[in-house]
């Protein structure tokens, strides 16, 4: 069979656009509907989807509360809560959410990913994140943000014990630096042999700990430099942990905004972009740099050397690197920052956008894509319904879906 391309359904409440909220086709009380997320879920699955996707954080997104309350990310569901009820209303697309090993224990969140996985017949996926913000870490008692590199540690431990008790018949009770675990979980082995392990970590040591234990990697990337750096780099790590290059789908994020002809597409996107205040664009940009005081930089001068971060430290060189490529000003790079978050973008019509994802995926840099639409519902039904067909033409993408779980619409092997 010629090999298609994978596609996830980020979901997040109005939209991915900061400002989507804003846009008077969006839902703007999206974020306490479920029947909203409900029918994106059911648009996905009809357009074959492999999963949906919910992120997650323990914690408002802006320090400034004022700022926080402007932007399209400012009310979510649980997302594990909210999976949950979506399993009921689908049958076949995989269901994935975040969960962070800074603010949880494994016996807990390995039992409840894997109640997910038995309620939905194999669906479940869980991302596993570190937590890179002050903000939740105040929210759980701590004096301040860890280390970058202990929070990857922690990680490293959680996801082996989180693994073992998904296994089963192998756990016989952990003992180590972070974490005691005696007992297995009062579950049978998973319909799909164990949930899927996704992760999105970029810097070194977050490739090292994917190339051990994910099965499927989201990731940023602007250019097919940068995503087919990244593509090799990672498959090329799986080796240490003697697994196979396919064992890890690679599946970076892309925001399309699509339309019949280029010339609406185009319009679609300018409407989008003239609703950000700078002042909410420089604040998200700020929070995912990791720096508190840039507006006190000019905010049409270029962006101020920043120090090492604790926080996100790829996503804070993948912005520094687009700002010195394209020189950018601190107010071009917050409104382009606001579309997507750093991640790819693309404007155009279905065949613009399918020779894009064509060429990268084509090309060894993506074994698909987490699709990240600008609003809701509007950009997830013009996706499903202008580039999925196109892509299905040109044999790139599943017309039915080969199987009932998660794994099997990925095509990863049933672990031992």
């Amino acid at each position: 069979m010629t090999r298609q391309m994978k596609l996830g359904a980020f979901l997040w409440a109005t939209g991915h656009h900061i400002a989507a909220w804003r846009h008077p086709k969006a839902h703007v009380r999206a974020g306490i509907d479920i029947d909203h997320y409900i029918q994106l879920a059911r648009t996905a699955e009809a357009a074959k989807f492999d999963m949906i996707f919910c992120e997650d954080a323990a914690g408002l997104r802006e320090a400034n509360v004022g700022i926080a309350s402007q932007t399209s990310r400012s009310i979510g569901f649980e997302p594990i809560s909210l999976l949950s009820a979506i399993a009921v209303q689908t049958s076949r697309i995989g269901l994935v959410s975040t969960a962070s090993t800074s603010y949880n224990e494994p016996y807990g969140l390995a039992r409840t990913f894997l109640s997910l996985d038995h309620l939905s017949g194999g669906r479940a996926g869980w991302n596993l994140v570190t937590s890179a913000s002050p903000i939740e870490a105040a929210n759980f008692g701590a004096t301040g943000l860890k280390p970058h590199a202990d929070r990857y540690e922690r990680a490293r431990e959680f996801a082996e014990v989180v693994t073992g008790l998904w296994h089963g018949e192998s756990f016989h009770g952990h003992d180590g630096q972070s974490f005691s675990v005696q007992d297995a979980i009062d579950l049978p082995r998973s319909p799909q042999g164990a949930p899927v392990m996704v992760q999105a970590g970029a810097s070194d040591v977050g490739r090292e700990l994917a190339a051990r234990t994910a099965d499927v990697v989201f990731t940023a990337a602007q250019t097919f430099e940068e995503a087919k750096t990244f593509y090799d780099d990672l498959k090329g790590r799986t080796a240490t942990y003697g697994r196979q290059p396919d064992d890890i789908k690679i599946m970076p994020g892309v925001a399309p905004v699509v339309a019949e002809t280029e010339s609406e597409a185009r319009e679609k996107f300018e409407e989008l972009q003239a609703l950000i205040p700078d002042d909410v664009g420089v604040a998200l940009l700020s929070s995912y740099l990791s720096i508190s005081d840039l507006w006190r930089h000019p905010i049409d001068g270029p962006l101020p050397d920043l120090p090492e971060s604790e926080g996100m430290k790829s996503r804070q060189a993948l912005v520094v690197e687009q700002s010195r490529r394209d020189g950018l000003s601190i107010r071009q790079l917050a409104r382009h920052f606001a579309g997507a978050r750093g991640h790819w973008r693309i404007v155009g019509t279905a065949a613009q956008v399918a020779d894009e994802l064509q060429a990268r995926f084509e090309g060894g840099a993506a074994d698909g894509f987490n699709v990240m639409p600008s609003y809701f519902p509007g950009e997830l039904d013009a996706f499903a319904t202008l580039v999925v067909p196109e892509l299905q033409r040109r044999g790139l993408f599943r017309r039915e879906y080969e199987g009932n779980t998660l794994r099997d619409h990925l095509g990863l092997k049933r672990p031992a």
